[in-house]
C-alpha cells in the first residue's frame, strides 16, 4: 500500500497517542460519573394540570399554583456564611441551617443540594431580586406543582391535601384522585377535571363560627356538625373541630385531621330512640293513644334467668311513645321495643342504613356497628340497650342518613358531596341527581316520628332548640363513653341532637354531636341551644320563610352615598366596609383577578390588607 508523504511515521504515533489519551480521559470521565454520589435531581413538572375543588357555587377551596424548589451548586458558593446571612430572612431558615447544608453537600462531592422547597410565589420575588443584587450566580430555583387553599381551615378534613408528589393524601383530594388529577399521556398536557362539592362555602363559614364558640363555651374535645338537603341528600354543612389550616397540613397532629363525621363511630344515645320507636309502630305494635307507665326503672327477668335492669333519669308516670320522645324516657322506649321480634328489629336498623357505610365520597369511612344475636356479647338486655342508643356504633354521617327515610315518607336517600364534575372548559360531565334508597318504613309512620319530634321541640326536653316561627323537630341524646379501662366513664359524655325543619315537610337535616364536654353534659342543654342557633343561620342564610317574619314600611327613597376612590399601591388596602359598587372600578385591572362574593359591605378578604401586590394574584372579597 502507498501512501502520500502526509503521514509520516512520526505523525502517525503523535496520531495514535492523541487518541489514546481521549480514550483514557473519556473512560475516567465515565468512572467518574459512574462511582460518584447519587446527585438530587429536581422535580419534573408533571404533564397534568391538576383540577380544582369548589364549593356549589365554584367558591374555590383548592386550586393549583406554582412553588419553588431552592438549591445552589455547593462548590461554587464560596462564603457560605455571608450567603445564609443574606438569604435566611428570606426564606425563613436559620443561617446555621443552611450553612450545614451547603459544607455537608460540598464535602460529599455533590453538584447540587436544596435549601429549601416549597417557596410561594411571592417569597420567589423577593428572593431573586436578593440573587440579582447581590450576583448570586450558582442558586437554581426550580418550578413544582403544589395546591393552596384559600380558606385555610374551612371543611379541611373534607377537601383534603395534596402531596409534594402531586397526590392527594386526604379527604377529597384522595377520594377523587383520578378526576381531579388523570394519568399523563406522553407529550401531552392532560387536563384534570373541576370537583364541586355540594357544601355551601358561605354557610359553612357562618356554622363554623357557632361552632368553634360553642367549643370553646362548653371546653369541649371536640364537636361535628352536619347540614344537609333533605330532599337531595347534598351535604351543606360538613364541619369537624378542631381542624386544621390546609396551608399547614404537614405540621398538623392527628387530633386536628381526623375525619370524625366519616371515621368516627359512638354511641348516640336517645337520639336512637327516633329509629327503635319507628320500628315498632310501623310493625303496628303500638298506638298512639295506648299508655305505658314509667316509675324509673324497667326490670325484667328473661326465661334463661338473666335479669336486666334500665334506669330512667325521672319517674315519667303514664306517657304516650309521643310523650317518650318527649321526655326521652328510657323505661317505656325498652318496654316498646320489648314486642319487637329482635330479628325484625335488628333488620329494621340495618335497613335504615346503620353497621354500614353510606358510601359518601369520603376515604375511611366506618361501617359502625350493630350487634347479632350471634354476636359473643349479645346478651339478653342487648336488644333494649341497643333501642336507647347504647351496644351500638353509628357515624354522624349514618345519623343522618337515617335521618332522610323519616324526612321522605319512609324512602331514604344517599348522601353526597359532590355537586357536579365539569372539564377545564366548564362543561358539565356530572350533575347529582337524588339517588333513592328501599322503603324501610311507611310514610304514616314517618309522619307520624315527625310530629312526636315537633311536640318534642315544643313541649319535650328539646324545647331550648324551639325556633318559634317555624316549625322543628328535634331530639336530643346524652350517652357515657366508654372507658379504656373498660365499662363506661362517669366523667366523659357524648351529647347529640337530630333536627328536622320546617317539620311537617323537611327541606333541612341538621345533626349536632359534642363530646367530652366540661362541667354541664346534658344535650338539651348544650346542643339543643347550637340546633337552633345553626337552624336559625340556615333560615337566613337561604332566605326560607318564616311564619312570623317582621314587617315595616319604607317611604321608598332611598339616599346612595357618592362612591369612595379606592386606592391601591404595592400593598393590599383594607376593603373592609367597601360596597359593590365602590369595588367596580377595581374589576378593570387585568393584572389582578378579583373574586367577590355575595352583596352588600365587605366583611373579610385575602389575603389580609398589608399583603405586597404582585402579578396574577387573586383577591377575594366576602360582602354581607
Amino acid at each position: 500500500m502507498q501512501t502520500n508523504g502526509f503521514f509520516t511515521k512520526g505523525r502517525l504515533i503523535f496520531l495514535g497517542t492523541c487518541a489514546l489519551i481521549g480514550v483514557a480521559v473519556t473512560i475516567t470521565a465515565y468512572g467518574r460519573l459512574a462511582f460518584a454520589p447519587k446527585q438530587e435531581r429536581p422535580v419534573e413538572v408533571p404533564a397534568v394540570e391538576r383540577g380544582s375543588i369548589t364549593d356549589r357555587n365554584g367558591k374555590p377551596l383548592a386550586v393549583t399554583t406554582t412553588f419553588w424548589h431552592f438549591g445552589v451548586t455547593p462548590s461554587k458558593v464560596k462564603n457560605p456564611a455571608e450567603f445564609a446571612a443574606k438569604v435566611s430572612p428570606i426564606v425563613k431558615t436559620d443561617e446555621s441551617e443552611i450553612i450545614r447544608i451547603i459544607e455537608n453537600a460540598a464535602a460529599a462531592g455533590k453538584r447540587f443540594v436544596f435549601i429549601k422547597r416549597r417557596l410561594d410565589q411571592e417569597t420567589r420575588d423577593i428572593l431573586l431580586d436578593c440573587l440579582s443584587q447581590n450576583e448570586y450566580t450558582f442558586v437554581r430555583l426550580d418550578p413544582v406543582p403544589g395546591r393552596i387553599y384559600p380558606e385555610n381551615e374551612l371543611a379541611s378534613q373534607l377537601v383534603g391535601y395534596m402531596g409534594v408528589d402531586g397526590k392527594g393524601l386526604a379527604g377529597i383530594e384522595y377520594s377523587m384522585q383520578s378526576f381531579l388529577s388523570p394519568s399523563p399521556e406522553k407529550d401531552q398536557v392532560v387536563h384534570g377535571k373541576n370537583v364541586y362539592l355540594t357544601i355551601d362555602a358561605g354557610l359553612q363559614y357562618k356554622l363554623q363560627k357557632i361552632a368553634e364558640h360553642a367549643l370553646e363555651e362548653t371546653q369541649a374535645a371536640n364537636i361535628m356538625v352536619l347540614a344537609a338537603y333533605a330532599k337531595t341528600g347534598e351535604i351543606l354543612s360538613y364541619i369537624s373541630l378542631p381542624s386544621i389550616n390546609l396551608n399547614e397540613y404537614s405540621t398538623a397532629d392527628n387530633e386536628k385531621v381526623i375525619d370524625r363525621p366519616a371515621m368516627t363511630f359512638f354511641e348516640p344515645g336517645s337520639v336512637f330512640k327516633v329509629f327503635s320507636i319507628a320500628a315498632a309502630y310501623d310493625a303496628g305494635l303500638i298506638r298512639q293513644d295506648e299508655l305505658f307507665y314509667c316509675d324509673g326503672i324497667y326490670e325484667k327477668t328473661m326465661s334463661s334467668g338473666e335479669k336486666v335492669k334500665i334506669t330512667c333519669l325521672n319517674n315519667h308516670g303514664w306517657q304516650t311513645a309521643r310523650g317518650a320522645l318527649e321526655v326521652s324516657c328510657n323505661d317505656i322506649t325498652a318496654q316498646i321495643t320489648e314486642r319487637l321480634d329482635t330479628q325484625n328489629f335488628l333488620a329494621k336498623l340495618r335497613g335504615f342504613g346503620f353497621g354500614q357505610r353510606t358510601g359518601v365520597e369520603l376515604p375511611g369511612e366506618s361501617a359502625g356497628s350493630i350487634k347479632d344475636t350471634t354476636d359473643k356479647f349479645w346478651s339478653a338486655r342487648s336488644k333494649m340497650t341497643i333501642s336507647i342508643g347504647q351496644e351500638v356504633g353509628v357515624t354522624a354521617l349514618q345519623m343522618v342518613q337515617a335521618a332522610t327515610y323519616i324526612a321522605n315518607g319512609g324512602t331514604g336517600l344517599k348522601l353526597s358531596l359532590i355537586n357536579k364534575i365539569t372539564d377545564h372548559e366548564g362543561n358539565c360531565e356530572y350533575q347529582h341527581l337524588p339517588e333513592y334508597k328501599n322503603q324501610v318504613v311507611s310514610p304514616a309512620t314517618a309522619k307520624y316520628i315527625l310530629s312526636c319530634m315537633k311536640t318534642g321541640a315544643e313541649n319535650g326536653i328539646g324545647f331550648r332548640a324551639n325556633l318559634g316561627d317555624i316549625s322543628i323537630g328535634v331530639k336530643t341524646g346524652t350517652a357515657q363513653m366508654p372507658d379504656p379501662k373498660g365499662g363506661y366513664s362517669d366523667t366523659d359524655f357524648l351529647s347529640d341532637c337530630l333536627a328536622f325543619f320546617p317539620a311537617e315537610n323537611p327541606e333541612i337535616i341538621l345533626y349536632i354531636v359534642i363530646q367530652k364536654s366540661q362541667g354541664v353534659n346534658y344535650a338539651s342543654r348544650i346542643v339543643a341551644p347550637v340546633i337552633k342557633e345553626c337552624a336559625d343561620t340556615i333560615i337566613d342564610y337561604f332566605g326560607i320563610s318564616r311564619g312570623k317574619a317582621a314587617s315595616f314600611e319604607h317611604s321608598g327613597k332611598i339616599r346612595i352615598k357618592p362612591a369612595a376612590n379606592i386606592k391601591m399601591g404595592s400593598s393590599l388596602p383594607d376593603f373592609t366596609g367597601a360596597s359593590k359598587r365602590e369595588l367596580l372600578p377595581l374589576l378593570s385591572r387585568d393584572d389582578i383577578k378579583f373574586i367577590i362574593s355575595g352583596n352588600g359591605q365587605v366583611i373579610r378578604q385575602n389575603p389580609p390588607a398589608g399583603t405586597k401586590i404582585t402579578e396574577n394574584m387573586t383577591i377575594e372579597l366576602y360582602l354581607e
